[in-house]
């Protein structure tokens, strides 16, 4: 009988294994779970050097799993960025570019973010980029907003970026301009954003050590919140490359997921598309896995970037009969997906409107029919889809990611709807219509659209559709609610599986990694109202420690 390295004795052990949901004991031997079970099952494994923990009854689950993130920003943010709270004001956006700007140098960039969709209306006038004038002392200044699509530049970094006042809009872009004056106000919308970006790179561009700093702080960052296993959902060459080099050298403690990106609205990395794509296999590791790619399909709502079947609501730029555009048309995505399930690989794609979710199926069932069977394709975000839909997720075997936390009310579904119609603007994240049609759903954070990837806020919220902090009141459309079981479960072994990892993680079961964490409180026995509060006192990592709450 195999001997344990490890055993784990007098727990709650929730183990997201419908063959065995609960158990008191877990063995552990070479990185992997032996044996689940109860404490005589699981002493069988006990041997002279066994390390014996008696728990006392402390509650022991998978380590979570989060399917959409952007780990590298979030790290490159975390160290070298000025960090925003999105939910600030105006006044409060400009005193944090005036303090960090009064700490750099002269001709120093202040890059950073997050503002929020909110001051989009404000941030469209003269007298806001004036005030950003200000405040950056004559620095260059670029600001992402809160979905990361959208940028915020001052007049120098507009002029290092070659944006004037009579720079046309590029293709799939906007240089938003004030509507008494005609000039660019700095709000740069998705592709308009790409040329400041670059800017930003050509005088400083991260070196291979700072993409390695990032991505092993964002991990360590995942780890504090239980997080083992997480799929980036814009992976560059420089981000890949990081990645192995963590892992190559014993340090990269998570399964990750890339996503390559194929078309690049918002980040301005190069190379994309079939360049990248063929790059990807010399990146991968054994716990890094160049598995995905990943099509940008539309943009966000609060930009009336995002592709809808019905017009948004009427405004001066767009009229009345506007519902945005997709990035490309239809056969060339249903192009796209058929080349990528021939290359082996899988799909990730970036749908915000309803149209957009429909667009994807409607390519998806084109691979489908194909023979194109193995391949997994997920919609990122699609927080709305339209009830003839729902059902189609199931019959085609598509995931739904659903990222970041946007089933409650914040600032973000305030913001649309100030500009989506009110009988559906509220019809955001049909969760429990999904679930209850077959379909995988698999929740991410989107990292650091989220302000933090903290699993247990998106939980809490897939409960009770309300805001977790109680900073937003009312609820979200609470007919679409999950139980805590099925949150959970969206969370780990769901997450795993849209991924392709559910052999190796998600569950506690025997034969895959000891991932999993051990927290403060067995939410299932508290009201459901307090599991956002939920603390993670250790997580664990192919059986070896890797956070431990100070």
């Amino acid at each position: 009988m195999d001997t344990a390295d490890l055993i784990l004795t007098g727990a709650t052990v929730c183990t997201v294994d419908s063959g065995r949901p609960w158990a008191s004991d877990l063995a552990i031997a070479g990185g992997t779970v032996l044996v689940v079970g109860d404490r005589d099952e699981v002493a069988r494994h006990r041997g002279a050097g066994t390390e014996v923990v008696d728990l006392g009854g402390a509650f022991v689950m998978p380590g979570l799993v989060d399917v959409h993130n952007h780990h590298a920003l979030a790290g490159m943010a975390d160290l070298f960025e000025l960090s925003v709270d999105p939910a600030a004001d105006l006044p409060g956006v400009l005193a944090a570019v005036a303090e960090r700007a009064g700490e750099s140098g002269p001709d120093e960039w202040v890059v950073g973010g997050s503002w929020g969709s909110h001051l989009i209306g404000e941030l469209s006038r003269d007298a806001a980029l004036r005030a950003l004038d200000e405040a950056s002392g004559g620095r260059p200044v670029l600001l992402s907003d809160d979905s990361h699509h959208n940028r915020w530049a001052n007049s120098r970094a507009l002029r290092l970026a070659g944006i004037g006042a009579h720079t046309a809009d590029p293709d799939g872009g906007s240089i938003v301009r004030d509507p008494d004056t005609g000039r660019p106000t700095g709000l740069l919308l998705e592709r308009a954003g790409i040329a400041a970006t670059r800017a930003v790179h050509d005088a400083a561009a991260p070196t291979a050590e700072q993409h390695r700093q990032a991505s092993l702080r964002a991990v360590r960052i995942l780890h504090s919140y239980g997080i083992t296993a997480f799929q980036d959902a814009g992976a560059s060459r420089e981000v890949m490359r990081a990645l192995k080099d963590l892992d190559d050298a014993g340090e990269l403690a998570a399964w990750v997921v890339s996503s390559m990106l194929v078309n690049d609205p918002i980040f301005g990395a190069a190379p994309i598309g079939a360049e990248l794509v063929a790059e990807g296999e010399r990146y991968r590791s054994r716990h890094h896995r160049p598995d995905f790619v990943k099509i940008f399909l539309d943009g966000v709502p609060p930009t009336r970037t995002a592709a809808f079947l019905d017009p948004y609501l009427p405004d001066h730029v767009h009229g009345a009969h506007h519902c945005g555009e997709l990035s490309m048309p239809s056969e060339e995505l249903a192009g796209w997906l058929r080349a990528v399930a021939e290359a082996g690989l899988s799909a990730k794609v970036h749908c915000t409107g309803d149209a957009s979710v429909r667009a994807t199926l409607d390519a998806v069932a084109e691979v489908r029919a194909d023979g194109h069977r193995a391949s997994r394709f997920q919609v990122a975000h699609g927080q709305f889809v339209h009830p003839q839909d729902v059902p189609r997720f199931a019959e085609l075997d598509v995931s739904a990611d659903i990222s970041p936390f946007l089933w409650f009310p914040g600032v973000i579904p305030a913001a649309i709807a100030e500009v989506r119609p009110p009988e559906l603007a509220g019809r955001m994240q049909p969760n429990r219509a999904l679930l209850d049609s077959g379909a995988l759903v698999a929740g991410g954070s989107d990292w650091p659209v989220s302000t933090s990837p903290n699993a247990w806020e998106g939980i809490q919220g897939l409960v009770t559709r309300q805001d977790p902090s109680g900073a937003h009141t009312g609820s979200l459309w609470p007919e679409q609610a999950l139980s805590l079981a099925e949150a959970i479960e969206v969370f780990t072994l769901n997450g795993a599986r849209a991924m392709g990892l559910a052999e190796v993680t998600g569950s506690l079961a025997p034969g895959k990694s000891a991932d999993f964490v051990i927290v403060d409180r067995n939410p299932f026995d508290g009201p459901v109202t307090e599991v956002a509060r939920t603390v993670v006192e250790q997580t664990w990592f192919a059986g070896r420690l890797v956070h431990q709450r100070r």
